[in-house]
């Protein structure tokens, strides 16, 4: 464990009576002062790996760790840990400075201390003014603001977000991905964001945890994981993705579509099936006999900073393209692309086979 580790999950499994385990022999390890979001679909079990840090459940198999110490049976309320809900938790009843108060009158501080602590969060937070302000008077993402005054009033050493930006629209939640960012920036605290929002995700993190079916699919920097995803789950949904079949044939030499392409992929086994990642803004149109594909213009639609483009190949492989050049639909186009923009991904690959992989590979090469 690093010394800037704070918390590690090592083999956790959580799993509730005879039903299928929610988390499946988990392991990963949270840095201090960074900013993870915990990704993926409904019922992914994003949101037990929340619960098991802040204590509102406990793990089945395995050791969460907290500091270099097993945290497992520690009470919720005594882990430096806080969390801000997706409905925010407020208390209707009390007004803004009550609320972000409440956890420090619960601990007996001083009133003196708690007036100083509560309008330094309310400065955190862009709230300043707001003490006596009924919760019902509140915007959204004002709301919002409260909850995470209340947090990081109580001085944790981690803050935990479980979806918070799902109920406001999207220009509010825009602007709050932006303020989130830069107050945890600010204070310094470890957030851990949980959300299935992929635009969410790659534009807050500073690394990414891909959850699917109980486990971590890939981990990553968010350029590591749009750029690089281990297999077809994470290309598909992170972001847009062309996937196609393919055969490598032998290091920097991949088949697809029936033609040879040259690309920067190697360690594969030589004529191995493969599957095959364009994403749609690597895709340039030109003339069809410029391009390195030919394709017809299937449907056509604008995006506002970009025409999105369905097209189909002589083999029936549809080609998703974000081009601001328009195409006409009917017509017969070429699609060109960079060797570098082609990414070979092995069928169901996990993490610790790529890591594996690549490692014997290089020990070999050199």
């Amino acid at each position: 464990m690093g010394e800037n580790t704070i918390i590690r999950f090592e083999h956790v499994t959580k799993q509730y009576d005879d039903d299928s385990p929610v988390l499946q022999d988990v392991s990963f390890e949270i840095e201090k002062g960074k900013f993870y979001t915990l990704l993926g679909p409904s019922g992914c079990g994003k949101t037990t790996v929340l619960k098991l840090i802040a204590g509102f459940i406990e793990p089945t198999k395995g050791n969460i760790y907290f500091n270099g110490k097993v945290i497992n049976n520690l009470p919720a309320n005594k882990r430096q840990v806080n969390t801000v809900f997706q409905d925010y938790a407020l208390f209707p009843h009390l007004n803004v400075f009550e609320n972000i108060a409440f956890g420090l009158r619960i601990k007996k501080i001083k009133n003196d201390e708690i007036t100083r602590k509560v309008k330094e969060a309310l400065k955190f937070v862009n709230l300043e003014g707001y003490e006596n302000r009924e919760i019902k008077e509140m915007s959204g993402g004002q709301r919002q603001r409260v909850a995470i005054a209340r947090a990081i009033v109580n001085e944790p050493e981690v803050i935990l977000l479980d979806e918070p930006l799902s109920a406001l629209d999207l220009k509010l939640r825009t602007e709050m991905q932006y303020e989130l960012r830069e107050l945890q920036r600010n204070l310094g605290i470890t957030f851990i964001f949980v959300t299935h929002d992929q635009e969410e995700a790659l534009a807050m993190s500073d690394e990414i945890f891909v959850l699917n079916g109980g486990k971590i699919e890939q981990s990553g920097t968010p350029t590591d994981i749009y750029d690089e995803p281990i297999n077809r789950f994470v290309a598909d949904f992170i972001g847009e993705s062309n996937i196609v079949s393919g055969t490598m044939l032998e290091d920097y030499v991949v088949k697809f579509t029936g033609k040879t392409f040259d690309c920067v992929d190697a360690g594969f086994n030589k004529s191995e099936d493969v599957e095959v990642v364009i994403r749609p803004e690597d895709l340039e149109i030109t003339l069809p006999e410029k391009g390195k594909l030919q394709v017809k213009v299937d449907s056509q639609l604008f995006r506002g900073v970009h025409y999105e483009i369905s097209c189909y190949d002589s083999e029936g492989n549809e080609w998703l393209v974000h081009s601001t050049k328009k195409a006409i639909v009917g017509e017969e186009i070429g699609l060109f692309f960079e060797p570098e923009a082609i990414h070979v991904m092995r069928h169901g690959e996990t993490e610790e086979e790529f890591d594996k992989r690549l490692e014997a590979y290089e020990e070999v090469n050199g």
